[in-house]
């Protein structure tokens, strides 16, 4: 009941952060479009892909918490990482697209009205800074809500680069200021996605979770009392939080006790690399396993 509570408040967290967040991307596109400035149109574009990002995770966030059925005997998990991967390649590609506004404004100059560009970016700053805050507690446990926290972050930086050009253009008339805080806030945003995009990927691809290597897991197996040897083992993870491991263990002899030596070995993976979901396939010395030698089988797969 508790944990219910705490993810229906979280998400009441998200939906008001996006209703923040659009109303925010309006204010900054006719302040952009006002006062001529590249940077705040920019601001205003990475705003919009933030309430979309929020709008994203919360959904993800709520077919995750769906139970396993027959579809989907391991949950709706993965919702979440697939969330985190569609705001990241979104990051991605509005980096890209501001990083061309910048260079087009660059051969074409227009002038800026830096007063607009300040008062907007600083109200904006303020938003950027409380959405955070609403998020930042729960982008702690999940990589979806992170990947729109981060989106957040950049935001408040971007912000602060905005500020920063309108002030420069009030007291000197360095227009290019605009166009060098555009470019910044897009190599920044470029560089979270393409950072966050690589676990995301991982996980998606089924990879083995990166504290963790196969050769110490097979020597840990094998280091049980009962076990000679270990085979076909497959470990990856499920989500960010839940992992999971296959093998075919080939034991000493008919007289090991098959219940002992799973308990054993299900409460060392979980102790020493937190696997929580284990599936142990037992085999006499000598004894050939379903593939045997033709990996190509379906269902089979070659050894890593």
């Amino acid at each position: 009941m508790h944990d219910h509570d705490h993810s229906k408040g979280g998400d009441k967290r998200l939906v008001g952060a996006v209703l923040v967040n659009t109303l925010l991307t309006v204010a900054q596109v006719v302040g952009g479009v006002l006062s001529g400035s590249l940077s705040l149109v920019a601001d205003a574009l990475h705003n919009l892909s933030d309430a979309a990002a929020l709008g994203v995770a919360l959904v993800a966030r709520r077919i995750a918490r769906r139970p396993a059925d027959t579809k989907r005997t391991f949950g709706y998990r993965r919702a979440e990482v697939v969330g985190a991967l569609i705001n990241l390649t979104t990051l991605i590609v509005v980096g890209l697209y501001l990083i061309y506004e910048a260079a087009a404004r660059f051969l074409n100059p227009q002038p800026v009205e830096g007063w607009i560009v300040v008062w907007v970016a600083s109200i904006a700053l303020v938003i950027d800074v409380a959405t955070a805050v609403l998020t930042y507690r729960l982008s702690k446990d999940s990589l979806n809500i992170r990947a729109a926290f981060v989106h957040n972050v950049s935001d408040a930086l971007a912000s602060v680069a905005v500020i920063v050009g309108g002030t420069l253009i009030l007291l000197y008339d360095w227009y290019w200021a605009d166009l060098v805080a555009a470019v910044l806030i897009s190599v920044y945003v470029l560089y979270q996605g393409i950072t966050m995009m690589g676990d995301t990927v991982r996980i998606l691809l089924e990879g083995v979770p990166p504290d963790i290597q196969l050769s110490e897991v097979t020597a840990t197996l094998e280091s049980i009392p009962g076990v000679r040897s270990v085979h076909h083992l497959h470990v990856w993870q499920l989500d960010e939080t839940h992992r999971a491991l296959e093998a075919h263990v080939v034991v000493r002899d008919s007289a090991t006790d098959a219940k002992q030596l799973k308990v054993e070995a299900r409460n060392v993976l979980m102790g020493q690399f937190r696997i929580g979901h284990t599936t142990l396939e037992l085999e006499l010395p000598g004894e050939t396993d379903t593939c045997g030698n033709h990996e190509s089988l379906p269902g089979c797969f070659e050894e890593p």
